[in-house]
């Protein structure tokens, strides 16, 4: 059964979303690990912090890569080689390779890591620059001719 939706009405009332259209329509879990593993929560701070808290059990600090760039940040592990002389009865502390890939919105940057109790965590922040931020337009008076925007003038023009 196909439970695909069709975003074309939205696309066509919108400006600038058509990455975030695409990501929900390729899906966003097309790359990721089936299994789910490492386990993962994420959780809002505040209107404009997050935290990623992974459950890596078994791994060192080390062992653990965080790597953000562009839009997504990417948590991989592998463990080290291990010592052959152990005869394990039973083994239930998952260790093998990983790599976990989180889609960041825009002007969300990533910022400290911190790894306690078998747990990575990170913290995540929206930053907006100043440019981006609401501002209030005026309205001016007067006739709309007057009220063109005019290239500034050169300080020195050519006599």
């Amino acid at each position: 059964m196909r439970t695909n939706f069709d975003f074309t009405p939205f696309r066509r009332s919108t400006v600038g979303f058509d990455r975030l259209f695409d990501l929900l329509e390729t899906g966003t879990r097309a790359d990721g690990p089936a299994d789910g593993y490492p386990p993962f929560d994420i959780v809002r701070e505040n209107e404009d912090s997050y935290r990623i808290t992974l459950a890596v059990a078994g791994f060192a600090p080390n062992e653990i890569e965080i790597v953000a760039q562009q839009n997504q940040l990417t948590v991989s592990g592998n463990k080290a080689d291990q010592d052959d002389q152990r005869q394990y009865l039973h083994r239930g502390i998952a260790t093998r390779t990983f790599e976990r890939r989180f889609q960041l919105a825009d002007f969300i940057e990533v910022g400290d890591a911190r790894f306690e109790n078998g747990l990575l965590s990170i913290e995540l922040k929206r930053v907006v620059p100043e440019a981006m931020k609401p501002r209030k337009i005026e309205i001016g008076g007067g006739s709309p001719a007057n009220d063109r925007i005019e290239a500034p003038k050169a300080e020195h023009q050519a006599a």
